[in-house]
């Protein structure tokens, strides 16, 4: 027997199936999708069998398998196919797009494994009537007889001694049970009765099988419980589900919702679990233990089979699209494709979706669906802008009068409020007041972040951190001084504005330790703190009855970035941080600070009119030939030497000048981001029409460069960010 194996090292040069021979001995245990351990060269890899023959196609001699890795396939075949096509579409390594299919613990690799974990039970054994009980013997016995089996850490409770002596009597037997480390209630079959609008939408989509819908729903018009019932339908015909959501921190309330209806037959994948929980949650989906899957990004590539139905949630988050490392693939594109396998449907929600889906959902490739009213009937909360270049002459650059007011009118009244500023840290940089000198990272070309609670200067793109100096390190004055405003800054602000009120900051800096996300939510949501104050990650999807005031610190931060998405962006983000206000019997409000009251993404956002918002940013997407109206491609060059990746990249820009006459060409030119993490960047934008043009040209390029050490190429199709 031979096999073809994918060795675990993401190179292009080695990015092909290797033959090795199968021992006797491993033969019975060799599956196509399972991973092996094989000699390459002088190391010892994992790999993907990919092929099994009865002959090899060399006259060399071949290695041999060393061992078979898996009891199990961990890629069956559509994920197999999945891969291939993947691999054509982002121009990546077959190797990457087969490793981000799977938990960390089933990548192949070199390293520490997970392990299944197992609990230890007991049950009496058939003889124990032979003998006589009294005291913890007798109460161990006695729950043994209600209870059948019982876990061996309750019993040891009751008498560790006991347990021991009836061990070696033989009144005991034990065995061993598979343990997940994540568990869910029982089906409550809690369920809601929905509104005719919401019927409407249900019947829409169980009706039109093996479609792509667009559902526009304003915020609070319960698009969840739509989703639900969905997804109750599908089950009712045996068949499964994928729901996505774009944040971790919607997760724990998509989850907690669910389960409260469907119970243990639903299965989570973040990024917030554990190795060991990704191994469990991916196990029973394989055996099909579960029939709903929520999670990120990733759990687009569930194992599941016969799926009915795919839920992206926030559809036009571009949390979504992987920029790296690769494959640069979009969680929607891959849902098409399996949607297509499995002749299913996707249903894409969203209060403000993407332009592109709604061009689509215009031009009917995908079936349009809405929800323009919320469920209890109560108005979408009032807006107001607060002009802060009138406001910033006063002391407080942070808070407008109004919004201070207003925070403490809802706090007086028992209320709740959510305060976004999408910028963490304590300031945005820290300089010198005497000479200018500004604190920057030393790999990357961007200035540092102070954050207070730590006392340090840190980079937000490679993770470098140092103290902050008492004086200036090039005049040597004490003349150092913080400048702009981070959630950190505002949070110190707000305990003294209300030094009575319980705060809660909820960033990447709070979040980062597990299980935060659930905590911080779970206790804003049980009254426990009266202002939520974070950055995009309290924007989206969150519902706390009792939060009747939104405060938008500064919008314009979003609306500053040098990206063609930053006005989407910005109407995208104060819409749905706007939807947290009066979601219940209460009426909610929503202040917005900005610099900029007339631009039109932050003055719709006080009419919640996105389709006036959508024909004005398409008409400018027109006229600049962005998307929807062109595809964009980004080519990034990267490297150690500025001069020779300028010398490349102009080289690169003539080919495709010379090879590409339909298609606009911008750059060569630096990245936003000059130099990350000591690597610096040029790339050239494509704007083009037709797919097909390009991809030959560009694989020219990636194998004519492949074996220099000097220089990366990289495919960034529909980029969601150009840094």
């Amino acid at each position: 027997m031979v096999v073809g194996v994918l060795v675990e090292i993401s190179n292009q040069n080695v990015d092909r199936i290797f033959e090795y021979s199968v021992p006797s001995s491993l033969r019975d245990s060799i599956k196509i999708g399972i991973r092996v351990l094989v000699p390459f060269g002088r190391m010892t890899l994992e790999g993907f069998v990919l092929e099994i023959k009865d002959e090899k196609e060399t006259d060399k001699e071949l290695r041999e398998v060393l061992s078979v890795v898996d009891q199990e396939v961990v890629l069956n075949q559509e994920l197999l196919e999945l891969g291939k096509r993947m691999k054509e579409i982002t121009l990546s390594s077959l190797i990457s797009c087969f490793q981000v299919m799977l938990p960390k613990s089933l990548k192949a690799k070199n390293g520490k494994k997970t392990s299944i974990k197992y609990d230890t039970y007991y049950q009496l054994s058939p003889e124990y009537s032979e003998f006589s009980f009294k005291g913890k013997q007798l109460e161990i016995v006695e729950l043994l007889k209600k209870r059948k089996s019982v876990l061996r850490k309750e019993l040891v409770e009751i008498s560790s001694s006991s347990v021991d002596t009836l061990l070696k009597k033989g009144v005991l037997v034990s065995f061993v049970q598979e343990h997940y480390r994540k568990s869910y209630q029982h089906d409550s079959g809690c369920k809601t009765i929905l509104t005719e609008e919401q019927q409407a939408v249900v019947s829409k989509v169980i009706e039109h099988p093996n479609q792509n819908f667009l559902l526009y729903g304003v915020t609070g018009s319960g698009k969840t419980e739509v989703y639900m019932e969905i997804i109750d339908y599908y089950l009712s015909l045996g068949k499964t589900s994928i729901v996505l959501v774009p944040e971790i921190s919607l997760t724990p309330q998509m989850v907690e919702r669910f389960e409260k209806r469907f119970g243990n037959r639903i299965a989570a994948i973040h990024s917030g679990l554990s190795d060991g929980e990704k191994f469990d949650e991916w196990r029973r989906i394989y055996r099909g233990e579960a029939s709903i899957v929520i999670g990120a990004r990733s759990a687009i590539f569930a194992p599941l089979s016969n799926i009915g139905v795919i839920i992206i949630d926030e559809e036009h988050s571009d949390s979504y699209k992987q920029s790296d490392p690769s494959p640069r693939y979009h969680a929607r594109d891959i849902a098409f494709l399996r949607a297509k396998t499995h002749q299913a449907s996707v249903v894409m929600g969203s209060a403000t979706p993407s332009l592109e889906s709604m061009a689509r959902a215009q031009k009917g490739i995908y079936t349009y669906l809405e929800l323009l009213h919320r469920v209890n009937g109560r108005s979408l909360p009032k807006v107001s802008i607060v002009d802060m270049n009138e406001e910033s002459h006063g002391k407080n650059r942070m808070f407008s009068k109004s919004l201070l007011d207003s925070i403490d009118v809802r706090l007086k009244k028992k209320e709740q409020v959510i305060l976004l500023l999408n910028r963490r840290g304590y300031s945005t940089f820290i300089s010198c007041k005497n000479c200018g000198f500004t604190f920057k990272c030393p790999h990357c070309d961007i200035t540092l972040t102070y954050h207070k609670s730590s006392n340090t200067l840190r980079c937000h793109y490679c993770g470098f951190g140092e103290k902050v100096y008492d004086s200036c390190p090039k005049c040597h004055e004490k003349s150092i001084h913080n400048f702009g405003i981070g959630t950190e800054k505002i949070e110190e602000e707000l305990h003294q504005l209300f030094p009575s009120s319980r705060i809660l900051r909820m960033d990447f800096d709070t979040t980062s330790r597990k299980g935060k996300h659930e905590e911080m939510i779970s206790s804003f949501k049980n009254l426990e703190y009266d202002i939520l104050l974070g950055t995009q990650m309290v924007a989206k999807g969150l519902d706390f009855p009792n939060v009747t005031l939104v405060g938008v610190i500064n919008a314009d931060t979003s609306l500053n970035i040098p990206d063609f998405r930053s006005s989407e962006n910005t109407f995208s983000l104060l819409n749905q941080v706007a939807g947290r206000s009066g979601r219940s019997d209460k009426s909610g409000e929503v202040i917005i600070q900005t610099f900029n009251p007339l631009h039109y993404a932050i003055h719709l956002t006080k009419y919640h009119d996105y389709f006036s918002f959508y024909q004005k940013e398409m008409t400018i997407r027109q006229q600049l030939k962005y998307p929807p109206y062109y595809y964009l491609c980004n080519i990034r060059m990267s490297g150690k030497d500025p001069s020779y990746l300028r010398e490349e990249s102009v080289k690169i820009k003539n080919s495709l000048d010379r090879n590409l006459d339909s298609v606009i060409i911008l750059g060569p030119s630096s990245a936003s981001v000059f130099k990350l993490n000591n690597i610096y960047r040029y790339q050239i934008l494509l704007k083009y029409k037709k797919e097909s043009i390009i991809y030959s040209i560009l694989i020219k390029i990636m194998d004519h460069y492949q074996s220099n050490s000097k220089i990366r190429i990289d495919i960034d199709f529909n980029p969601s960010q150009m840094l």
